[in-house]
């Protein structure tokens, strides 16, 4: 399709060169990740189609990861891409996290750390803060459900204890097991992050709630206390 000068409207090409007829025709394969992202926003303005958008979007961002880092009104900035534009790229975007992330669910027994990491790893991974999640298990290790606690600056979550047990012995949680995400992408623990986990353990023993362990998700990675042996 490059360097051949077609009208602006995507409905006046030639029909095997329509990014939706492809996909219909040749599979969603076929498809460039302009074309892909051209059929999720539909349409274009009288001077510029919807691949033109798409096409300007991939180059502005690089590639679907680099934006689904960004927020709605970041997404806005870009000339010619509302509310609704912005909202059905992220839509996509999310859907295709879900799609590759395996769900802890009430319930579902809590075995190893991987079952956790699986959960959460593609909507925590792309975070550009520090986000921290509380894990409440029941008295068999079982899901009872889970509940965010801080999220935090680019490099930091301020995390206190009370906050952390208050929805614990609320809900007569006996166990719990801590996650948060390293927007860096390295999973190591810092220093504020062992003394951290040392300080929820010291309180989980005093509140008779066992603390199963602290997961840090980091890009395709993660790291155990528990695993590792550090809890």
């Amino acid at each position: 399709m490059d360097g051949i000068t077609y009208p602006r409207s995507i409905k006046e090409w030639p029909e095997d060169d329509r990014p939706r007829e492809r996909l219909l025709k040749y599979g969603s394969g076929s498809l460039s990740d302009a074309e892909l992202l051209a059929i999720i926003l539909r349409t274009g303005t009288r001077d510029r189609s919807a691949l033109d958008f798409a096409k300007a979007m991939i180059s502005t961002y690089g590639d679907f990861r680099s934006m689904d880092m960004l927020s709605v009104g970041q997404l806005r900035r870009m000339k010619g891409i509302g509310t609704a534009k912005a909202a059905q790229v992220m839509a996509a975007l999310e859907i295709a996290k879900r799609y590759h992330s395996k769900p802890f669910r009430p319930g579902a027994q809590f075995t190893n750390s991987k079952i956790v990491y699986d959960h959460f790893c593609e909507s925590m991974r792309s975070k550009k803060k520090e986000a921290f999640i509380a894990v409440l298990l029941d008295s068999k290790n079982r899901k009872l459900r889970e509940i965010r606690i801080s999220e935090g600056s680019l490099t930091s979550s301020v995390v206190h204890p009370r906050e952390v047990f208050n929805p614990v012995v609320k809900d007569s949680a006996a166990a719990v097991l801590f996650v948060h995400n390293h927007p860096s992408g390295d999973p190591n623990p810092s220093r504020e992050d062992v003394e951290l986990t040392k300080r929820l353990r010291e309180v989980g023993d005093l509140l008779g709630v066992r603390v199963l362990d602290h997961i840090i998700i980091g890009d395709g990675r993660y790291l155990s206390f528990a695993d590792e042996g550090i809890l």
